[in-house]
């Protein structure tokens, strides 16, 4: 319960002070390339519950799914903001809105693609 309380009051409070900041990021996606400023996958939670993880789309809208499933240092497929929110991981903050929903948690195993769901 602690620990739910945690990622409630830490993702909120992420969300807030990161709201300019993502604003800016999703200007900057916007102008780089055309189609949506997230990205959304279907990914494998705690107890094999499925849930939809958001981020910054650093690829081209119509890619697809071409490519490895995972995403490499110097990947070709990337924008030029992409590139940068690789970098930085800031690709990865409208994760916080999975926290608030109590789909994620800050501590824990990283959810999977469900490309790799067998393995486990």
């Amino acid at each position: 319960m602690c620990k739910r309380i945690i990622d409630l009051v830490f993702s909120l409070l992420g969300l807030l002070l990161a709201a300019p900041l993502m604003l800016l990021i999703a200007l900057f996606i916007r102008m780089d390339s055309p189609g949506s400023v997230f990205f959304s996958q279907k990914r494998l939670g705690l107890k094999g519950r499925h849930f939809m993880v958001h981020k910054f789309r650093k690829f081209p809208s119509d890619w697809g799914s071409a490519g490895p499933g995972v995403t490499v240092a110097g990947d070709a497929r990337m924008t030029k903001v992409g590139k940068f929110l690789e970098r930085t991981k800031l690709d990865e903050l409208p994760q916080l809105w999975n926290i608030l929903l109590g789909e994620m948690s800050f501590v824990g195993p990283r959810p999977e693609s469900l490309r790799y769901a067998d393995l486990f």
